[in-house]
């Protein structure tokens, strides 16, 4: 059972995706925005789809309100290219895992230019 649950999950993230690249709001147009992961509860009625915002806090909260506005042509969108009996409601939350990796990258390479990493390795 779960497995197709995961299976519904993956298109309707790929479905999303395609489709956020035809949304004509300019929060969402100007910014790097991309579909990190999508849960679709059991009974398929609502999908928390992971969004990953490339840009400046500002505009990460702009385009939040973005796709939350545009929220109900999305569902329409998925629900045309996912053919299910009801396109899941979506319900969008911000993913920082992008972020957060790549500000723990930016102080491992900080550390290293320093010469702090890899003092341990040398004792």
């Amino acid at each position: 059972m779960s497995t197709r649950i995961d299976r519904i999950s993956e298109e309707v993230m790929k479905a999303l995706a395609e489709a956020m690249r035809s949304v004509k709001d300019p929060r969402v147009q100007e910014a790097m925005v991309s579909v990190v992961h999508c849960d679709v509860t059991n009974d398929l009625r609502y999908a928390k789809c992971y969004i990953s915002v490339l840009g400046s806090e500002q505009q990460t909260k702009d385009v939040m309100k973005g796709l939350k506005s545009a929220a109900g042509w999305l569902r329409r969108e998925v629900g045309h290219k996912v053919q299910l009996r009801y396109a899941p409601e979506l319900v969008f939350e911000l993913d920082q895992s992008i972020t957060h990796g790549a500000h723990i990258s930016e102080v491992l390479h900080e550390l290293k230019s320093e010469g702090k990493l890899g003092e341990e390795d040398a004792e």
